[in-house]
């Protein structure tokens, strides 16, 4: 069981599938649902505040090269039409939602990329993404585990 659940952590901290991704993994391999659900919000949790540590530091490092400015604005431009007018105009509900909404493209990854374009201060940030993982968390992990009930009653 603690290969599931080191599974768990690690497909909920990946970008490729967050939570959404770790929890049905650790559920559907035998790792109880709250334990799957606390080792998937705590690993999603972590998100936010490695990546706007990451990208701050970076970005501070390598603007100075055009190939990566041309890049980051191009990243830029594509995030802000993905996520742009939700939290412009609602701002920290916005980003809340945004993130809370356990779709692709959506998650805790793009949420602190958002964040850090539309200038949330970080702790705003921080609140908002993280009450959305925590409602994402307990979606997916509800999800989760009625599918494997249904799926053990065929």
């Amino acid at each position: 069981m603690f290969t599931d659940i080191l599974f768990t952590i690690l497909f909920s901290v990946s970008p490729l599938g967050e939570a959404r991704v770790g929890i049905p993994y650790g559920i559907l391999n035998g790792v109880p649902p709250v334990l799957a659900f606390l080792a998937g919000l705590a690993a999603n949790l972590m998100v936010f505040p490695i990546m706007h540590t990451i990208v701050k530091a970076f970005d501070q490092r390598m603007w100075k090269y055009s190939l990566y400015k041309k890049q980051s604005v191009r990243l830029s431009r594509r995030a802000k039409n993905i996520v742009g007018s939700s939290i412009e105009k609602y701002g920290f509900w916005g980003l809340m939602i945004f993130v809370m909404i356990p779709l692709p493209v959506t998650g805790a990854y793009m949420g602190s990329i958002a964040a850090i374009l539309f200038k949330i201060p970080a702790k705003r940030a921080f609140t908002a993404i993280s009450l959305g993982v925590i409602v994402s968390c307990l979606i997916v992990t509800l999800g989760a585990y009625f599918g494997n009930k249904g799926i053990q009653l065929i």
